[in-house]
C-alpha cells in the first residue's frame, strides 16, 4: 500500500511539475529581448512612454511581459543601503509587526523616489516597477509579498516577511517571476553585479516555492506548498534555477540516519544531465570531498542515485549539477 501511494504521488508530482513551464516552449522571446536591449538606459520619468516603447510592436502578452521584465532586470540595480536599512528596522520591530508595517509603508515612498531618480532599489521596487509597466501595457500583474529563503533567512522557521515578487496573468493563467533575483547579486564588496538569471522568469510554482513562500497562500499557485515544508526543505540557490533543477528527495534539509544506511537522492531536470555532470560532495572545513554515488537512473526527466554513509558524523552535503551546487543537506549519521 505504501509503495502504491509513493508511486501515485511520484507520478502526480512528475506530471504537474512542468505543466506551466511548457506553456511557452513555442514562444521565441528573441524579439522581446532585443527591444529591451534597444531601450537600454531609457528614462523612468515617463513610464507610459517606456511601457509603449517596450511593448507596442509585440503581438502577445507573453512577449510584452518578457520585454518589460528583461528591461527592468537589465536597467535597475540592487541597493545595498536600502536593503541594510530595511533589515535593520525589520530586526528592530521583529516583535512588533504592526509598527514595522507602518514604518515600511512610509519608507516605500522614499524608496520609490530613489528608484525613479537613480534606478536603484530593492525587491519591493523591482516588483513595483514590473507591476506599473504591466498595468500600462494592459497586462494583469500584482505584487506578492512573502518570505525569501536563503543561507541566512527563513532557515528552519518563518521569520518576518522579507521579500517581494510578481504574479502575472498571461492567457488567463497566473505565473510567477522574481525580477530582483533575476537581475543580479551583491558581491563580497557590496557592489551590485548585473548578471541575468532566466530561471526566475515564469518559473514553475513547485520550483519557485523552494525559496519563495507568499503571505497569501493563493499566490503559491500550488496546494503542495506549506510553511512547514518550505522551511524544512533542502536549501537551493540561484544556480538551481539557472539549471532548472527541482530537488525531489530527500524532502528535508536536516536528516538523521544510521551508519551503513543508503540514501536515495533524486531531482527533476528540464534538460538531460549527463552522469559525469552529477556529483555529491561534502565539506570538511573548506576542503571539498567527493562522495561515491551509484545506481544512477534516468526516467521521465527524473534522475536518481544512491549513496551509502559508512561512517558516523555530520555531513555538510551538496548536490552539484554541471559543477554548480543546487541543493544542500545536513546529514547526521549515528552509530544506530
Amino acid at each position: 500500500m505504501r509503495t502504491s501511494l509513493y508511486i501515485f504521488l511520484f507520478i502526480f508530482f512528475n506530471n504537474y511539475l512542468y505543466a506551466q513551464i511548457s506553456d511557452f516552449k513555442s514562444v521565441d522571446f528573441t524579439r522581446a529581448d532585443n527591444i529591451a536591449k534597444l531601450n537600454e538606459g531609457a528614462s523612468l520619468e515617463n513610464l507610459p512612454i517606456l511601457a509603449y516603447q517596450l511593448t507596442n510592436t509585440l503581438p502577445s502578452e507573453a512577449e510584452k511581459f518578457r520585454a518589460i521584465y528583461m528591461w527592468v532586470c537589465q536597467n535597475i540595480k540592487g541597493d545595498k543601503a536600502q536593503f541594510n536599512k530595511v533589515a535593520k528596522n525589520r530586526k528592530k520591530f521583529q516583535h512588533d509587526s504592526i509598527s514595522f508595517m507602518k514604518w515600511n509603508h512610509e519608507y516605500k515612498r522614499i524608496a520609490f523616489k530613489k528608484l525613479l531618480k537613480r534606478k536603484k532599489t530593492m525587491c519591493t521596487g523591482y516588483a513595483y516597477l514590473v507591476k506599473e509597466l504591466c498595468y500600462l501595457a494592459n497586462i494583469k500583474c500584482v505584487i506578492v509579498d512573502g518570505y525569501g529563503r536563503s543561507v541566512d533567512a527563513n532557515i528552519k522557521k518563518l521569520e518576518m516577511a522579507n521579500h517581494s515578487w510578481n504574479a502575472v496573468q498571461l492567457n488567463n493563467k497566473w505565473y510567477l517571476s522574481d525580477a530582483t533575483w533575476s537581475s543580479g547579486y551583491l558581491n563580497e564588496y557590496n557592489t551590485f553585479v548585473t548578471v541575468y538569471n532566466d530561471g526566475y522568469f515564469l518559473t514553475d510554482p513547485v520550483l519557485f516555492g523552494k525559496n519563495h513562500f507568499p503571505i497569501k497562500q493563493k499566490w503559491a499557485l500550488t496546494e503542495t506548498l506549506t510553511a512547514i515544508n518550505f522551511v524544512t526543505a533542502p536549501l537551493v540557490y540561484g544556480e538551481t534555477f539557472e539549471n532548472n533543477i527541482t530537488p525531489i528527495h530527500p524532502q528535508n534539509m536536516d536528516i538523521s540516519i544510521n551508519k551503513g544506511d543508503e540514501i536515495t537522492f533524486s531531482f527533476k531536470s528540464a534538460t538531460d544531465v549527463m552522469d559525469k555532470n552529477i556529483s555529491l560532495v561534502h565539506y570538511v572545513g573548506t576542503k571539498e570531498r567527493k562522495m561515491k554515488i551509484f545506481n544512477t537512473v534516468h526516467e521521465n526527466d527524473i534522475i536518481s542515485f544512491k549513496h551509502t554513509f559508512k561512517n558516523k558524523g555530520i555531513y555538510d552535503t551538496h548536490l552539484k549539477i554541471n559543477g554548480a551546487i543546487v541543493a544542500t543537506y545536513t546529514i547526521e549519521v549515528t552509530r544506530g
